[in-house]
C-alpha cells in the first residue's frame, strides 16, 4: 500500500504544479452569482466571475465541494483537459499549430500537460517497480554482497597476503606478484569504503593511477560514476526512480536544437515553434511510456507493443499537421527525428546519472 500512496501522491503533486502554471481561461463556469459583490475584492459583481480579480462569484462551503475542487485542480476536470488530450493522441499536428498561432484558451498549455503527464507517469512507474533494497551492495568474485560483508573478506585477503609475502621475504623468493595482488586487494578495498561512504572523491581514487579527480579530467570523472553506479546498481536505480521527473524538464532543451535542425535556413519556423512541438510530443511519449508501463506490469502485451508501434507514426502527423511537410518530407523528418530522440535520451541519461551520483 505504501507504493500506490506514494504513486498518488506523486500524480496529484504533478497536477497541482501544472494548474499553477496553467491559466483558467476558457474553462467551463461552475460559479453563480449568489453574491452582489465579490467576496475576495469587493468589486460589484457582472457576471459568474469577478472581472477585478477573476474569483468566482458564489463560494461553496461543502465537503463534496472540497473535493471537487481537488479534483478540478489536478485534471482540469471541467475543462481543457478533455479537449486537448484527444487531439494530442490522435491530431497532435492540429493541437500543436493551433496552440502556436495563439488558440490556446481551448487547450492546456504544453508546459502545464507536460507537468502533469511526467508526474502521473513516474507514479507510475514507482507503483511498477515496487521497493528497492537500499542496503549497500558490491559486485565481490561475481556476487553481490553488502559493503560490510565485502569489508570483511577483503580485510581477511589482505592478511592472508600479507602472511605469505612474509613467508616469502623469509624464503628469499621475490615479491612482486604477491605486492600487486595486495595493492589489488587495497584499491578494492577503498572502493568499497567509498561507495560505503558515498564519496566520488574517494572511489575516483580508488579506480587506479591517474584516475584522481584532481587532475579534474572529464574521462576520469565518468570512470568513477561509472564505477560507482557498478558497484551499488540498486542505489542508481532508487535514485532514477524517485528523482528522475525532477530533471525530465532538461528533455525539452536537449531536444529544441535537433528540432531546430530538421528546418535549419526556415524563416517561417521558430524555436518557440519547436519548442513548443517537442513540449506537447513529450507530453505524449511519457503518457505512451506510462501505458507501456502498465502492460509490462500486468503482462499484457497489447498495452506494451501498441504504444511503441504508435509512436512513429505519432511523430509523422505531428510534423505533418505543424510544419505542413509533403508526405516524403514529414517520413524524412520522421526518421531523422527518431535518431534524434535516441541521441537526446542518451544524454538525459548521462546528465541525470551525473547529477545524481555526484552530488
Amino acid at each position: 500500500m505504501s507504493e500506490v500512496g506514494e504513486a498518488l501522491g506523486t500524480a496529484v503533486e504533478g497536477g497541482l504544479i501544472a494548474r499553477a502554471v496553467e491559466p483558467a481561461a476558457g474553462e467551463a463556469g461552475g460559479g453563480h452569482t449568489g453574491e452582489a459583490a465579490c467576496l475576495n475584492c469587493g468589486t460589484p459583481l457582472a457576471g459568474p466571475h469577478c472581472h477585478q480579480c477573476g474569483q468566482r462569484g458564489h463560494q461553496h462551503r461543502t465537503l463534496a465541494a472540497f473535493f471537487h475542487d481537488l479534483l478540478h485542480g489536478v485534471l482540469h476536470f471541467e475543462g481543457k483537459i478533455w479537449r486537448t488530450l484527444p487531439l494530442l493522441l490522435w491530431r497532435p499536428g492540429q493541437l500543436t499549430r493551433e496552440y502556436i498561432d495563439g488558440r490556446r484558451a481551448t487547450y492546456v498549455s504544453p508546459i502545464a500537460l507536460f507537468l502533469f503527464v511526467v508526474f502521473l507517469t513516474f507514479a507510475a512507474i514507482n507503483f511498477a517497480g515496487g521497493s528497492i533494497d537500499l542496503d549497500d551492495k558490491v559486485n565481490v568474485g561475481g556476487e553481490q554482497v553488502s559493503t560490510r560483508t565485502a569489508e570483511q573478506r577483503l580485510n581477511a585477503q589482505i592478511r592472508q597476503a600479507q602472511d605469505r609475502r612474509g613467508a616469502m621475504v623469509q624464503e628469499g623468493v621475490p615479491t612482486t606478484g604477491i605486492d600487486s595482488e595486495i595493492a589489488g586487494l587495497r584499491r578494492a578495498l577503498q572502493t568499497v569504503e567509498a561507495v560505503k561512504n558515498d564519496d566520488l572523491g574517494a572511489l575516483a581514487q580508488s579506480v587506479g593511477p591517474g584516475n584522481s579527480l584532481t587532475t579534474k579530467s572529464t574521462g576520469n570523472n565518468f570512470d568513477a560514476l561509472w564505477q560507482r553506479a557498478k558497484a551499488n546498481p540498486e542505489l542508481l536505480i532508487y535514485k532514477l526512480q524517485s528523482n528522475a521527473y525532477k530533471f525530465s524538464w532538461l528533455l525539452i532543451p536537449i531536444s529544441v536544437p535537433f528540432l531546430w535542425l530538421l528546418f535549419p535556413f526556415s524563416r517561417r519556423f521558430h524555436l518557440y515553434d519547436h519548442t513548443v512541438f517537442v513540449t506537447y510530443s513529450l507530453s505524449f511519449m511519457m503518457l505512451a511510456l506510462a501505458v507501456a508501463t502498465a502492460g509490462a506490469m500486468y503482462d499484457f502485451a497489447p498495452l506494451l507493443v501498441v504504444p511503441i508501434l504508435y509512436a512513429p507514426l505519432h511523430i509523422y502527423w505531428q510534423v505533418r499537421g505543424t510544419y505542413g511537410t509533403s508526405r516524403l518530407g514529414g517520413i524524412a523528418r520522421t526518421a531523422l527525428l527518431l535518431v534524434f530522440a535516441c541521441v537526446a535520451l542518451v544524454l538525459w541519461a548521462f546528465a541525470m546519472i551525473g547529477l545524481l551520483l555526484g552530488d
